[in-house]
């Protein structure tokens, strides 16, 4: 079974990466699947599981914090309970013994033990200011300053729920086995050539 995880910084690209490797290698793929996998074995609004779920439902829960999910000192027994059953949703996925690609979650922790190739996805502040007026939702007309401060806020959070959930550093390269710069190089071309180290490092894995 091969797996690759991708964490990435907002407006980097990221997923659209992982739905293009996945397409192109022929490997399964997750990402919001899993918050309604989530949400169906816990009876919640996918909504109410997305945002606790996210970086969103972290933003208030000490950097301190450290341990197993089963502590509540800092965290409510609501959240345990969906990280609990994140992590069981993505260790099913893995039970099933099929190739894919998985985006975010802190799945490189989570699936440690399979030996998945872990990347990291990153670009200039140019390149994912324009990726997010591209990919902008309807309705949303945020200045660049409002996207800079967007994009500052969901990355810290990031990181900070990394470093609560796992103790590790969020994008330092010791993390991962590849670091990418999305900013200058079209996804598709991205795509193929990273397809095929990929191939190459799975193959020398067998």
């Amino acid at each position: 079974m091969r797996i690759i995880t991708i964490s990435r910084e907002f407006g980097s690209g990221g997923r659209e990466l992982g739905k293009r490797l996945a397409e192109y290698l022929g490997y399964d793929y997750y990402d919001s699947e899993i918050v309604s996998a989530v949400a169906k074995n816990s009876g919640l609004d996918s909504r109410y599981v997305e945002e606790n779920l996210s970086e969103h439902g972290w933003r208030n829960v000490p950097i301190s914090f450290r341990g197993t999910l089963g502590s509540s000192a800092y965290i409510q027994a609501s959240k345990i309970q969906l990280l609990l059953e994140q992590k069981r949703v993505i260790e099913k996925i893995a039970g099933l013994g099929k190739d894919f690609v998985i985006v975010g979650r802190n799945a490189d922790v989570i699936l440690r033990e399979y030996n998945p190739f872990n990347i990291f996805v990153y670009a200039d502040e140019e390149s994912k200011l324009k990726r997010c007026e591209e990919r902008a939702p309807a309705g949303e007309n945020l200045t660049r300053k409002q996207l800079r401060r967007k994009m500052k806020e969901i990355d810290k959070t990031r990181a900070k729920t990394r470093m609560i959930l796992s103790g590790t550093p969020w994008g330092e390269r010791e993390s991962y086995h590849l670091m990418v710069n999305t900013g200058d190089w079209p996804m598709g071309e991205l795509t193929i050539t990273l397809g095929e180290l990929i191939k190459r490092w799975f193959g020398g894995k067998a």
